[in-house]
């Protein structure tokens, strides 16, 4: 795995905006950022990304059965006790999922280690869809990449696929959801309607806030019509807690996402993993917390914490470093496994999963060994073997 710099396209800003990418930059900084590109080679991809990806996917999957019928393992992920049932319902049922990303450590040089599931509401995904295969497309074109490069990425026909796969299985109405202030979300969710568009799926849209209940505890429309069935890129476990999320069990609507999502989501499926898979090579140690001081080579993350926020890690030199952020409660503990640091670029791979296939994968690259919200969006391409791991 290299990082290489290459020129930008000098158009590239408006090109993103001309097909709504309009979060390209976010508070003044870029996260889209096209100045250098990871190369691998098409081995790295097969093997080390996107095997372990399908296996790692099959492997949470098969833990799903034993976890809803237990009270002690939905306890353990800290799932709120009126949604046990409706939970394990949209399993047994096997209500139809989309897609999930995985977050691995990889230097080219070793197995790729999992930092984590992103399987309820993963974003970053019209960027590693979309706009980076218009970048390869157009680097090819420009001669700015190695004549046959590729990419990792069929992103966008798995979720046309997909969304054809289900179509008779969605109820409808079927409207996508987001807040309505989140320009990344609201791409999104825009880009993932074209693609159920594409697929011959109709569909609506509404903003999270607008979202009203019936009399009789149905969710409705701003036209008071019934939502037969909601993609939300809104957290199940931030439901829970919220009004809203009280009506869920017995309002009969379909969620996309489905609920047993809520299983892999949560960051006590890694020490549920460990448990069964103990010394896998893309697995890290991992335990449930118990409040004891954190040992050198471990970091603590909440079971519901997202984008680096709240992560504290104790290095095996002793140092320490800590995120801030608003989450609380119960914790993991993992095994401290560094992301590659390139020149003072810490790259994370997100490999995505679409209808249980590995499709593609996206990086993003923070200054800091902790990938948080600022992290920039770096795109990748399949050349021949790099070898070594190289700042261009």
């Amino acid at each position: 795995m290299r990082r290489i710099a290459i020129r930008e396209r000098p158009d590239w800003r408006a090109r993103a905006e001309d097909c709504g990418f309009v979060f390209h930059t976010i508070d003044g900084e870029p996260y889209w950022d096209e100045s250098a590109y990871y190369a691998f080679s098409l081995r790295q991809i097969e093997d080390d990304i996107e095997a372990p990806t399908e296996e790692l996917h099959a492997m949470a999957l098969d833990l799903v059965d034993g976890i809803v019928a237990s009270e002690q393992q939905l306890r353990r992920l800290a799932i709120p006790e009126p949604y046990w049932d409706w939970i394990a319902r949209s399993w047994r049922e096997r209500q139809p999922h989309l897609y999930g990303r995985m977050d691995f450590a990889y230097d080219g040089r070793g197995p790729a280690k999992l930092y984590e599931f992103n399987y309820d509401t993963p974003t970053s995904l019209f960027e590693a869809a979309f706009f980076q295969w218009e970048w390869l497309e157009d680097q090819l074109a420009r001669n700015g990449l190695p004549a046959g490069a590729d990419q990792f990425n069929s992103i966008q026909e798995a979720l046309v696929e997909a969304f054809g796969a289900i179509a008779r299985d969605i109820a409808r109405p079927f409207l996508f959801a987001a807040l309505r202030e989140s320009a990344e979300d609201q791409g999104t969710v825009g880009y993932l309607r074209d693609c159920a568009l594409q697929a011959g799926v109709d569909s609506g849209e509404i903003a999270i806030e607008d979202i009203g209940i019936s009399a009789d505890g149905r969710f409705t429309d701003l036209d008071d019509r019934v939502i037969g069935a909601l993609f939300k890129l809104y957290p199940l476990e931030d439901l829970f807690r919220e009004e809203f999320g009280r009506h869920l069990p017995a309002s009969r609507l379909q969620l996309i996402e489905p609920p047993w999502k809520a299983v892999l989501s949560n960051k006590g499926i890694l020490p549920l993993l460990w448990e069964k898979h103990r010394g896998h090579p893309n697995l890290l140690p991992a335990a449930f917390d118990d409040g004891a001081a954190l040992q050198p080579g471990w970091v603590r993350k909440p079971l519901h914490s997202r984008e680096g926020a709240n992560v504290a890690m104790h290095l095996p030199d002793g140092r320490r470093v800590e995120t801030g952020g608003p989450y609380t409660g119960p914790c993991i503990r993992q095994a401290w496994h560094p992301l590659p640091d390139l020149g003072g670029a810490f790259p994370l791979i997100g490999s995505w999963v679409v209808a249980d296939r590995a499709c593609g994968m996206g990086i993003r690259e923070d200054r800091s060994p902790v990938t948080q919200d600022g992290a920039r969006f770096v795109p990748h391409a399949i050349v021949d073997e790099p070898r070594g791991v190289l700042m261009a």
